[in-house]
């Protein structure tokens, strides 16, 4: 039996590109993990990549996945087909460029055919608790590449 795991995440950029920082809590059994990281120079698309990434990397067993993300970048990828189409064509976009970010999108692919995972997108800066938080554990991470 895969376990249930709910996972909030976002990410946040000052200045794009410029310092960049992310952040997710992860939901099991009752249980609330936060995690957060940032980097100096990159691109609010990384981050958003990036905070689902690390998110998943904590999971320890096969589990059954709900992703929650404001990024219709990030959501949209799975739940429109993006990235399936972008793999059929040798990681190229339809109008045929190199898809930016490539390694972090094969890695996020890669970890979701461990899981089941299901994309939901939230809106930002509303009134979801766990996105506002997210967000300012993003924004908090990049005070410590911004100087």
């Amino acid at each position: 039996m895969e376990e249930k795991v709910v996972i909030y995440t976002d990410g946040a950029c000052s200045g794009n590109p410029g310092p960049g920082g992310w952040g997710a809590i992860l939901m099991y059994k009752g249980r609330t993990k936060e995690i957060s990281g940032g980097m100096k120079d990159t691109t609010n698309n990384i981050m958003e990549i990036t905070a689902v990434l690390e998110a998943l990397k904590c999971l320890k067993v096969k589990s059954d996945v709900q992703v929650y993300s404001d990024s219709a970048y990030v959501v949209n990828a799975f739940n429109q087909g993006w990235i399936y189409n972008w793999i059929k064509k040798g990681w190229k976009t339809a109008s045929g460029e190199q898809v930016k970010n490539k390694e972090l999108w094969q890695e996020l692919y890669n970890l979701t055919k461990e899981h089941k995972v299901e994309f939901i997108k939230v809106k930002g800066h509303a009134d979801n608790e766990f996105n506002n938080r997210c967000d300012e554990m993003a924004r908090n991470a990049i005070k410590n590449f911004s100087v």
